[in-house]
């Protein structure tokens, strides 16, 4: 089967390619956006390094990998026209995670997320008109539950159109669930939304360091404006990749959604620090919840800041952030833990691996160039 894959490129969209590469047969086609055909393959050679070196890098794009040069926002995918006929003659399935996750733009989530899933349903059902859709996973977020406090939020209810969002992303989100339901009702699908995905159970690296930032910055303060018993669902990436795999390979999910989350077994803030200290973090900080409301100010203050002041970049990153640390929800996860058997890691049991990782790296990641000695990758961009 060729899967056809967007977001490839991305943090998440990185561990799912490497999960689906991990597994047994199969082909995978993937669209980079990029300046030109050099930039892309060492785009994607960017997002591999966390999961592979170079040489199996090669080894797998060369046997089981065609590399496109496009954009889901241009039509046709930015793709030429003997390009985009090869990708829709073989495309058997597909696994849409491309997006912006730019919560201050409504710019950036319209054009990227509701024009991009537009392009790419359109290539769905041209697929599904010519030779049939094995499957179309579309990967969304729990943020498209809006706003809430307190609650344990189910799949099938979780949606509430009246009900307000935190963010253009999350209502972007929202809207192109209803749009892949809406224009593909006779393909077999599948929607997952994962909650918050932070660092691998299985290893200390990573390559997205945002939410990091955030909770590295709150370990750091004396008081922590947070409820000591909020819970924070937190989830990590190679257990929402290996969910989003399984149940596009596996089959028998069909037309279900599904929260990728910790759920229930969501730990507190109180056991997150309390599991950091015993990892021998120098957090000393208290927490003391009646001061949310006042962190919740400062930072929208704080954001107001210049462009590119340490106050500034703080602000807007804990304004960001801040509803979904705080809002004390989370998203039952019971429908993939009995898929696959297995409940996702405690985020206890490796954030604090994540966090020394991020600290000691400076929050940047160790990237290695493309080689000089080594051929360029084949990419479909310039074939008229």
């Amino acid at each position: 089967m060729t899967t056809f894959v967007t977001g490839a490129t991305g943090y998440l969209g990185s561990y799912v390619v490497h999960e689906l590469l991990s597994q047994p047969g199969g082909h995978l086609s993937l669209l980079v956006r990029a300046r030109d055909a050099r930039a892309a393959q060492e785009r994607l050679w960017r997002a591999m390094q966390l999961h592979v070196d170079f040489d199996r890098f090669r080894e797998l794009v060369a046997e089981r990998v065609d590399l496109y040069l496009g954009d889901i926002t241009e039509p046709q995918l930015g793709l030429p026209p003997t390009a985009y006929a090869r990708l829709l003659e073989r495309t058997e399935s597909i696994v849409h995670i491309a997006a912006s996750l730019n919560r201050k733009s409504e710019k950036a989530c319209l054009n990227v997320n509701l024009r991009g899933t537009l392009a790419v349903i359109k290539l769905a059902q041209a697929a599904s008109d010519d030779h049939g859709l094995a499957h179309f996973s579309d990967v969304s977020t729990t943020a498209v539950a809006g706003q809430r406090q307190s609650e344990v939020v189910y799949e099938d209810t979780a949606i509430d159109w009246d009900r307000a969002d935190y963010d253009p992303y999350a209502r972007s989100k929202k809207f192109c669930e209803h749009m892949v339901h809406e224009l593909l009702p006779e393909v077999p699908k599948s929607v997952f939304r994962p909650s918050m995905v932070i660092g691998d159970s299985r290893f200390a690296q990573t390559t997205q360091f945002d939410m990091v930032s955030a909770f590295a910055f709150l370990a750091r303060l004396p008081v922590i404006p947070i409820e000591p018993n909020a819970r924070i669902d937190t989830v990590p990436a190679d257990y929402v990749a290996r969910a989003i795999v399984a149940v596009h390979r596996g089959g028998g999910a069909t037309d279900r959604t599904f929260h990728l989350s910790a759920g229930q077994g969501s730990q507190t803030a109180a056991q997150i620090v309390q599991a950091l200290r015993i990892h021998g973090k120098p957090l000393t900080g208290r927490l003391v919840g009646e001061l949310e409301g006042g962190a919740s100010r400062l930072a929208k203050m704080a954001a107001q800041a210049p462009r590119g002041s340490t106050i500034g970049r703080f602000g807007s990153m804990m304004r960001v952030f801040w509803p979904y640390i705080t809002f004390d929800t989370v998203f039952d996860n019971q429908r993939i833990v009995e898929y696959l058997g297995q409940a996702p890691p405690v985020v206890t049991e490796y954030m604090s691996r994540t966090l020394e990782f991020a600290i000691e790296s400076g929050f940047k990641f160790p990237y290695k160039p493309w080689p000089d000695d080594a051929p360029a990758l084949e990419v479909w961009s310039s074939q008229a």
